[in-house]
């Protein structure tokens, strides 16, 4: 008999233990209450006994402290009880609520996400959780947990609703990403713009939507579109440092060197192991000097996003313009240093590898460069003075052709 009674009372005992994690106190009260009526002297279910009007009085601090909006007090009194009662679903809930008011949504998100654990059928945890996601602008996440609601409850109305704008905006961003894997800008940034359609206002999710945005705007070759989405992102986000790059890059293609040396000094600072930053840094420094020496986008008058067409375009202008059979005299010298320009332009700005160095700063043509191999207008089959060129005063003879 002994026996049994002792066994009855550490289940008894455990029980209680059980139940006051949970949150359950008055059952956890009834219980340590039972096994101090046959064992007065029990020391466990003493203290545990003891513990419960402190928590007690905690539980209503918190709830008075929620009402005052006193949110980071709540916070510590929650985080307290939670030490006593980690399985209670409802004090994390609480918690996670001021973590949200306090727009601590990582917080908050964790909370919910153990909630959510503690109940089989907690649809409303599920809901709030998947808000939460898609507030912090984790679409994917957030139909992942949304996905959960509706597992409970097919027809939870609130659940199918939140359901069906995560799932459209999910799909959006995922043609968007995918046009910018394909090199396709321009449905880039069509797909963007329907996306901010779906979603305006959530700024975590504006932000990422302008931002690649910006990202498509600059690699279509729309710099001052994209130097102005660009800049929204990051008034959204001020260490978004892929748009501080992408409007650096941006600035490059409208020659403002200096903006776009702060921009991507901003991103150094942000992250000192950007590479991409340290390097268009360099590159922005090199492009200063280039400036001051000769600028083949500007000898053709064409725009640094150019495509060949409308370079050929520009140089065939400007070569018939220049053409030294056009000119006598004094006149002459200088158009055939022009036409030399032009030539050593379109040589540069057609020629893939050459333009990408000029891009990067070096001048593939400088005989001053580190790697410059200097201009011979007569190399690759090119003469611009194809005929008789006669230093010694002779007229010149063209047959000038294009390539």
């Amino acid at each position: 008999m002994l026996f049994h009674t002792t066994m009855l009372q550490l289940a008894r005992l455990q029980r209680g233990n059980i139940l006051l994690k949970q949150g359950r106190l008055e059952e956890a009260h009834i219980d340590y209450e039972w096994v101090l009526r046959l064992d007065p002297l029990n020391e466990e279910a003493q203290r545990a006994y003891r513990d419960l009007e402190p928590v007690k009085h905690d539980l209503e601090l918190a709830y008075i402290l929620i009402e005052d909006r006193d949110y980071i007090a709540a916070i510590d009194v929650l985080t307290r009880l939670l030490q006593v009662c980690p399985w209670d679903g409802k004090l994390r809930e609480m918690r996670a609520g001021c973590y949200e008011a306090l727009n601590d949504l990582v917080n908050a998100i964790g909370d919910l996400r153990s909630a959510t654990k503690m109940r089989s059928d907690n649809t409303e945890g599920y809901l709030k959780l998947s808000q939460l996601h898609y507030k912090l602008g984790e679409v994917d996440e957030s139909l992942m947990v949304i996905r959960e609601c509706l597992k409970l409850d097919p027809d939870h109305k609130q659940c199918f609703i939140h359901y069906k704008k995560v799932k459209k905006l999910a799909a959006q961003l995922r043609t968007m990403q995918d046009s910018i894997s394909q090199n396709d800008y321009t449905s880039c940034v069509e797909k963007a713009n329907a996306a901010l359609k779906t979603e305006p206002e959530m700024l975590h999710i504006v932000q990422h939507i302008k931002g690649r945005m910006c990202h498509c705007l600059n690699k279509g070759g729309q710099p001052s579109e994209a130097i102005s989405v660009c800049s929204e992102a990051v008034k959204l986000n001020a260490e978004d440092v892929n748009a501080l790059c992408d409007r650096a890059d941006a600035y490059i293609l409208n020659e403002d060197y200096d903006k776009a040396k702060e921009d991507f000094q901003h991103a150094v600072n942000i992250d000192e192991h950007l590479q991409r930053a340290k390097e268009g840094l360099e590159k922005t420094q090199k492009l200063v000097k280039q400036a001051k020496k000769r600028d083949y986008y500007k000898i053709l008058g064409v725009r640094r996003t150019a495509g060949k067409r409308e370079i050929m375009k520009a140089y065939r202008k400007l070569a018939m313009k220049w053409h030294p059979d056009n000119f006598q005299g004094d006149e002459k010298k200088t158009a055939e240093k022009k036409f030399i320009d032009i030539a050593a332009a379109k040589e540069v700005l057609t020629d893939p590898e050459k333009r990408q160095k000029f891009d990067n700063g070096e001048d593939p043509l400088d005989p001053d460069s580190q790697q410059g191999q200097g201009f011979n207008p007569f190399a690759h089959g090119f003469n611009p003075f194809q005929g008789g060129f006669h230093q010694g005063g002779g007229p010149f003879t063209f047959k000038f052709h294009f390539n």
